[in-house]
């Protein structure tokens, strides 16, 4: 059975052995859940958001429940560019799970500087970049048009050779043209979407439940609103691999993903109440693809997305 999916192209092109992927900020580092189950069986790891220096965060609480989902509101906390290429890089290097470096700036200038560090960095395969996060002071919002999303991309794309992922928004009021304008500026894969802007209100203080004020919506939830944005992406047929995320929490939700037209999933809010939830998503995808039948992944990309609609579906596979 092949699953191996396929990011960007020559001496630094990307190879994944399964679909499945860990979601930025919900899986630490992958260190942590180093005792919990062997994170190496796993398509990939995709780190904490990365920035060039340490961030404290947003005041608790961070994180509220909702129903189906969650609102987060951490701020980017992490150690820094500096704290990662010196503790966590090393150790992301004997894996054998490649570990995608999830980096996110005010600036574009300093995109393209973290791009620069990272380049080289041992244990770091890829580039994921977060240009939209609704619950830092700015709210990162490069992503909610074509214009500033592609210069994002072009500066780091001009810093690196390692694979570029660029991670799209839902308040995007054309993710479509979103879309367009980083592949054309240089993207080698999308990954749909980050958590929505959400608020929720504790009645007894009389104020937003989260230290912040508000935050971004995860889960279940958003779901069916996120496999929609795949589809659509999917239909203009941009030739990059899609990488969904938003609510997967079982294997059959990794399926409607990949139906719709992704050629990979991530897992994040799942871990939160099922630290193995990215494993158990693989392990019942692999038995669908058994019981179907089905020896190449990319058989059941985009199996949902009409023929007649679509331009061309990419598969994320050679050949």
């Amino acid at each position: 059975m092949d699953l191996r999916v396929h990011i960007g192209g020559g001496k630094r092109g990307l190879v994944l052995a399964n679909p499945v992927l860990t979601a930025s900020g919900c899986f630490g580092n992958g260190i942590e859940f180093l005792r919990v189950f062997d994170i190496q069986r796993l398509g990939g790891i995709v780190s904490k958001g990365i920035t060039l220096r340490p961030r404290l965060g947003n005041p608790q609480p961070r994180i509220v429940e909702t129903p189906a989902g969650m609102i987060n509101s951490i701020g980017l906390q992490n150690v820094g560019v500096d704290a990662v290429l010196r503790e966590l890089a090393p150790i992301w290097a004997t894996w054998s799970v490649p570990v995608i470096a999830n980096i996110a700036a005010e600036r574009v200038e300093d995109y393209a500087e973290l791009a620069r560090r990272l380049d080289e960095a041992p244990g770091v395969s890829a580039l994921e970049l977060n240009i939209s996060c609704p619950n830092v002071e700015n709210g990162l919002e490069f992503g909610s048009r074509p214009e500033p999303a592609a210069a994002v991309v072009q500066a780091v794309r001009q810093a690196t050779g390692l694979p570029v992922i660029v991670k799209l928004t839902p308040t995007a009021g054309d993710v479509v043209a979103v879309a367009a304008a980083v592949v054309e500026a240089g993207a080698d894969a999308l990954t749909i979407a980050n958590t929505f802007p959400a608020l929720s209100i504790d009645i007894q203080r009389r104020r937003p439940a989260l230290g912040w004020g508000s935050g971004g919506l995860s889960g279940p939830a958003i779901r069916p609103i996120v496999l929609k944005m795949v589809y659509d992406v999917a239909r203009a047929g941009l030739g990059v691999p899609i990488i969904g995320c938003g609510g997967i929490a079982t294997w059959q939700d990794a399926v409607e993903y990949l139906m719709a037209g992704a050629s990979a999933v991530q897992v994040g809010t799942a871990t939160f109440f099922n630290p193995r939830a990215p494993l158990e998503v693989l392990e019942g995808l692999q038995e669908f693809l058994r019981q179907e039948g089905i020896e190449e992944l990319r058989e059941l990309v985009g199996a949902a997305v009409s023929a007649g609609q679509a331009k061309k579906v990419y598969s994320g596979a050679e050949g």
